[in-house]
C-alpha cells in the first residue's frame, strides 16, 4: 500500500497548482487543505501542523509517509513514491 501524501497548499499558488497536477495525472491518492480560504481556529490549527513540518511555513508543504517534501520537486516527490 503506498504511503499517504498530504498536500498542505493555498488556492492561488502556481507550485501548489502543479504538485495537485502531478499527484493527479500519476494517480496518486492524495488529501489536501488550501490553507489560505480556512479561518479562525480551523486556520490555526492548520498553520501549528505545517510548522511542525516546516517551520518557513512555505508552500506547497508536502508529506508522503515520514518524509517532508517543500515546495514542488517532482524528483524528490517521484522518489517518494517510488515513481
Amino acid at each position: 500500500m503506498p504511503a499517504p501524501v498530504k498536500l498542505f497548499s493555498l488556492s492561488t499558488c502556481s507550485h501548489c497548482k502543479a504538485a495537485k497536477k502531478f499527484l493527479t495525472d500519476n494517480g496518486v491518492p492524495y488529501d489536501y487543505t488550501d490553507v489560505d480560504i480556512l479561518s479562525g481556529k480551523e486556520r490555526q490549527q492548520t498553520l501549528d501542523e505545517v510548522v511542525k513540518h516546516n517551520p518557513s511555513r512555505t508552500f506547497p508543504t508536502i508529506l508522503i509517509g515520514d518524509k517532508v517534501i517543500i515546495g514542488f520537486d517532482e524528483k524528490a516527490i517521484r522518489e517518494a513514491l517510488g515513481l
